[in-house]
């Protein structure tokens, strides 16, 4: 992905599994940046219903559990809307400092929709080490969505390296 310079591939982990949104809140996992300095936390979806726009939001924590969480603001949105294979180029979209995002015109389109995070916009002065995406319920029509965090940047390559070959 050519939008986020100086992004080296850490790890990809689910944020969300692909669910039915309009199923109810949909909380990703917890994930910690503790090993890697960002992270492109990014939701991808199918087409829904006109009026169902999913609602991207961030949350931030002291630990796995949520410990502590409250809202992590964001200004800069990555995102394709619109029938994917026929969208070539990102779309930059800025906003005022929010901790949430919503494209009016996404819920009839398919849709990727990224933020990077670093660990400097987290509140570290108070412990704050791990991010969440949630989606809330977008409505009562079917909008198939999962999301992922793509984790860059690793802190440790060494010690990352000696991991994922120990898993192996």
């Amino acid at each position: 992905m050519g939008t986020f310079d100086n992004f080296e591939l850490g790890s990809i982990d689910a944020a969300i599994i692909p669910i039915d949104m309009q199923a109810g809140a949909n909380n990703g996992d917890w994930v910690a940046l503790t090993d890697y300095r960002s992270c492109v936390v990014v939701l991808y979806k199918a087409a829904g219903t006109a009026g169902d726009d999913p609602v991207y939001k961030l949350q931030q924590a002291t630990a796995n559990d949520g410990s502590g969480a409250k809202d992590l603001t964001f200004t800069t949105i990555h995102e394709k809307v619109g029938t994917l294979t026929g969208v070539a180029a990102w779309t930059k979209t800025s906003q005022t400092a929010a901790t949430s995002y919503t494209n009016a015109a996404s819920a009839e389109s398919q849709a990727i929709m990224c933020v990077r995070v670093n660990d400097h916009d987290l509140d570290v002065n108070n412990d704050f080490t791990h991010i969440q995406l949630s989606v809330a319920d977008v409505g009562s029509n079917a909008q198939i969505g999962c999301g992922l965090y793509l984790m860059g940047n690793p802190r440790h390559r060494v010690a990352l390296a000696d991991a994922a070959n120990a898993k192996a």
